[in-house]
């Protein structure tokens, strides 16, 4: 699920794609926001007060129909979801497994450790790291990053997705990858 979604819905229409419609719009994404800004941005411009008890009573009653409950997040560990919370202190309440998710380019490196010591600090959690293949070809930082992240992130595991091509972000695309990427799917729902 995706609790907040700011501007297009595209993310929404995938995730219920992807999970054949087993749980309805609204509980993918109880808290959308037509103009694409921060969701505290957001929810204030329209009147709106969100607190997070509110939010993780919307994904428990879904973490509880599911083997596994894939709760994406909206713009980065710090960026403000509602009033004085973000992505970082609705993980700390949930108590989950977290997947940091990273592009995997020059600056991949400072951004996956700046949120995984972030992270360390506030869950004992287990966290995990996957960095995206977002180009045809390795430039020569993408080359390095998962091996410098992996040693000085250890003993976090790093895993790497790749390059899959134009408009992965479909389901056609995820299912005619799948044999590419499927090992990494299963390694990241691994405790």
């Amino acid at each position: 699920m995706k609790p907040f979604c700011s501007g297009s819905r595209d993310d929404v229409r995938l995730l219920q794609a992807i999970q054949c419609s087993e749980i309805s719009d609204e509980e993918v994404n109880p808290f959308y926001f037509a103009e694409p800004v921060a969701p505290l941005v957001a929810a204030r411009k329209t009147g709106k007060k969100i607190p997070l008890q509110r939010v993780v009573d919307a994904i428990m009653p879904i973490a509880r129909r599911c083997d596994h409950l894939i709760v994406e997040g909206a713009g980065g560990l710090l960026a403000p979801l509602g009033p004085n919370y973000s992505a970082a202190d609705l993980i700390k309440n949930l108590k989950c497994s977290v997947c940091v998710v990273a592009e995997n380019r020059l600056g991949a490196i400072n951004h996956s450790l700046l949120t995984v010591r972030l992270l360390q600090t506030i869950t004992s959690s287990p966290l995990k790291l996957l960095l995206t293949q977002i180009t045809p070809r390795a430039d020569a930082a993408m080359r390095a990053n998962r091996a410098v992240i992996s040693e000085l992130a250890a003993p976090i595991s790093v895993l790497a997705l790749p390059y899959v091509g134009r408009g992965a972000s479909t389901l056609a695309s995820i299912q005619r990858n799948h044999p590419k990427t499927g090992a990494v799917w299963d390694a990241i729902l691994l405790e």
